[in-house]
């Protein structure tokens, strides 16, 4: 990361990787053998799992597509790779409120703000690394010269101690859990891939958050009011109150990439769902055991994925699914995949609760 990143960034990141890592437990530690055996067998999976993607989403692009880094990581790993892709995808967020107001932006440079955000993110990422099975992170290259080399195509990770504590916890088949959670990463690789235009259209979305104007002290205290119950508010779509710290445009554009969001994780919860008994012999028996796991986290873990607004999108993700498979049912995968050809065939918020209306507007 250049200096002159670091020098305009709010978050020093170099203590947010640590502080993720001091918070992150280690998670199963199994024996050198088994460890490297689970390695194997997820680095295998991954590769297995590209031409099963293929056939079940009908995508050109899917077609033998290899060009991502797999890398299997503990959670530490993971941590620290997030905090390096997430300085890139705020960064452009920090330049521009550093144009509007160099003054003020250099004042909490000075401050105590990269060292609280620092913690903050910290905090957040150290918990999420517990929790993840797998990533694809198309945003990867982004990183540095370096990475753009050894990450043309993004790279797949997976967070072993997570999968095998859950494959333990749900005590299915290790070989078919693996296969299962791969096919939905690969899934999210071909989606980029299907669509190359994807990702910088999701960077731009993400760089008009951010705007420093004369009514944002205001907006937090009604942040703050929403919190203490003394103010209704207006709707938050599932972001708690943070959305009162939103302007009206940045709402629209929240709600775009949340229905962006919901339609990858909704495809590729639909694909890991086609999957039949041939592919992953125990996929209705995973499937099962799987959702019902997520419905029992204990009342800490309940309230902090409350509070990071985690069970909302889960809730989007369920919906992108509907959405998914209503299309497909009545128009086919061929036709469904009119939705990777342009940001002008991506579905709204409204449309992931009413496919319909995405059928009529783009299939006509």
């Amino acid at each position: 990361m250049s200096q002159e990143l670091t020098r305009r960034s709010l978050v020093d990141w170099d203590a947010a990787a640590q502080i993720a890592a001091k918070l992150t437990p280690p998670g199963p530690t199994p024996g050198p053998r088994e460890m490297s055996r689970a390695v194997e067998s997820l680095r295998y999976f991954a590769h297995e799992s590209v031409h099963h993607v293929h056939a079940i989403t009908r995508l050109d692009a899917a077609e033998n597509l290899r060009d991502s880094t797999v890398l299997v990581v503990d959670r530490a790993g993971w941590a620290k790779a997030n905090t390096q892709t997430f300085s890139v995808l705020v960064q452009p967020v920090f330049d521009r409120l550093h144009a509007k107001d160099p003054g003020t932006f250099d004042a909490a440079l000075r401050g105590v703000a990269p060292t609280a955000i620092a913690a903050e993110m910290g905090a957040l990422v150290g918990f999420l690394s517990a929790k993840v099975l797998g990533q694809y992170d198309p945003y990867a290259g982004l990183v540095s010269e370096q990475a753009a080399r050894s990450h043309p195509g993004g790279r797949l990770m997976f967070v072993a101690p997570n999968v095998l504590w859950t494959e333990h916890e749900l005590n299915v088949a290790p070989e078919d859990f693996r296969l299962w959670v791969c096919l939905h990463e690969q899934t999210h690789r071909v989606q980029f891939a299907a669509a190359p235009w994807l990702r910088d259209h999701m960077l731009e979305q993400i760089s008009r958050l951010g705007s420093l104007d004369a009514s944002a002290w205001d907006r937090l205290r009604a942040a703050a009011a929403s919190i203490t119950g003394r103010s209704a508010g207006r709707p938050d779509a599932g972001l708690g109150p943070m959305t009162h710290l939103l302007t009206d445009a940045e709402r629209d554009t929240v709600s775009h990439v949340t229905a962006v969001m919901s339609l990858l994780e909704g495809h590729a919860n639909a694909v890991m769902d086609a999957v039949d008994s041939s592919i992953v012999p125990s996929v209705k028996t995973i499937r099962r055991r799987f959702d019902d796991r997520s419905a029992t986290h204990g009342a800490l873990d309940r309230f902090i994925r409350s509070l990071l607004g985690m069970d909302a999108k889960m809730r989007q993700y369920s919906n992108g699914q509907k959405f998914v498979e209503y299309i497909v049912e009545r128009a086919g995968m061929e036709r469904f995949n009119t939705v990777w050809t342009s940001p002008e065939t991506l579905p709204t918020e409204v449309e992931i609760h009413d496919p319909q209306a995405w059928m009529d507007r783009v299939l006509g």
